[in-house]
């Protein structure tokens, strides 16, 4: 017989002891003594259950629980709560943190007893195939959503960090797609969804949500042509290829144009003097050096920095000179000619 994997994290020797004693051969018992240390555990480990021992671990502490659930690999894993339940609100704050509650008045076997029940349910509910996939989808890299009618409808970890998500709600793909109108991104997907070609590789500006904007490469890719309205999109910001088998399905030339064609920002174009001191920037001056170059004064040079800053959704300027230089929104003139003038580089 098979034994399942309990992980328990308490500082509690003689409850872990007793547990330990009254499993016999069902269970294969690992302990650890805070959230922490049983969260890294878990994500190797991937226990049937995980118990968290609330009596003997500080409230501090388990403001970290969340961790367990919003990570898909420990879904799997059921959580278990280990509560006083004369405790009123103590344990109740965290059930929608858990799968169960357990009370400290049941015996040891009849606690095994339920952790036992509650994953012999779980595995019979479990969709082998569905979570294969999810099971790789988390393990990408790059960031990838699953798209249905224009929805997010699940999101990887990987999404999740740069995307600045924690709590993962209803999200559209007109939320991250930078393109001025938004109407036509949900008409070339919905075209897409509904025609024969499997795929499309593209560029385009996503929009963070720290209001960042960043150029990436998107590849579209339908599950199933007969599932209308479901496909993945993985992204790349490195802009390099992205690890798709190009042998296998057509590519949809209209979606990859349009999203090509869209993929910069709205406010595009900088003004005469901010390019001029992009230019004076890019040769090293320094602001007093520009006040003098161009006869403003400093106060002025550095409003329109901020301006350049905040134009290109940047942090800093030199972030914004490289977004600028690789979306060909200046030219930086700097080789003389013989006739006076001078020609960019």
């Amino acid at each position: 017989m098979e034994k399942k994997q309990l992980l328990i994290i308490s500082k509690d020797k003689e409850f872990i002891l007793g547990l330990k004693t009254s499993a016999g051969s069902s269970f294969e018992i690992t302990s650890v003594q805070n959230i922490h240390a049983g969260y890294t555990l878990a994500l190797s480990y991937l226990p049937d259950a995980i118990l968290i021992d609330q009596l003997s671990l500080s409230p501090e502490s388990l403001k970290n629980l969340t961790s367990f659930k919003t990570t898909h690999f420990l879904n799997k894993s059921f959580l278990f709560l280990y509560s006083n339940r004369n405790s009123g609100e103590g344990s109740l704050k965290y059930k929608e943190h858990v799968d169960e509650i357990i009370y400290n008045d049941l015996k040891e076997e009849d606690l095994l007893q339920k952790i036992d029940d509650a994953i012999s349910v779980k595995r019979c509910l479990s969709n082998y195939w569905k979570d294969s996939f999810m099971g790789l989808f988390n393990l990408l890299s790059h960031p990838v959503v699953l798209i249905q009618n224009d929805e997010i409808v699940a999101m990887n970890d990987a999404f999740k960090r740069y995307f600045f998500v924690t709590t993962p709600g209803q999200l559209k793909i007109t939320d991250i797609v930078d393109c001025k109108n938004k109407y036509q991104v949900l008409e070339t997907l919905r075209n897409f969804a509904r025609g024969k070609h499997m795929k499309a590789t593209t560029k385009t500006s996503l929009l963070l949500m720290n209001n960042k904007v960043r150029e990436a490469s998107i590849t579209f890719s339908k599950l199933d042509m007969d599932l209308t309205g479901q496909m993945v999109m993985m992204i790349n910001f490195a802009q390099k290829q992205i690890p798709i088998e190009g042998n296998i399905g057509t590519n949809s030339i209209e979606t990859e144009q349009y999203f090509s064609k869209n993929n910069s920002l709205e406010s595009s174009s900088f003004t005469k003097r901010e390019k001029e001191i992009i230019g004076l920037l890019c040769k090293g001056y320094k602001t007093k050096e520009i006040s003098e170059a161009l006869c403003i004064s400093a106060k002025t040079i550095e409003k329109h920095r901020s301006n350049i800053i905040k134009r290109t959704n940047s942090d800093t300027i030199l972030e914004s000179i490289v977004y600028a230089l690789n979306h060909k929104m200046i030219e930086i003139w700097m080789k003389k000619e013989k006739n006076g003038g001078y020609s960019p580089l």
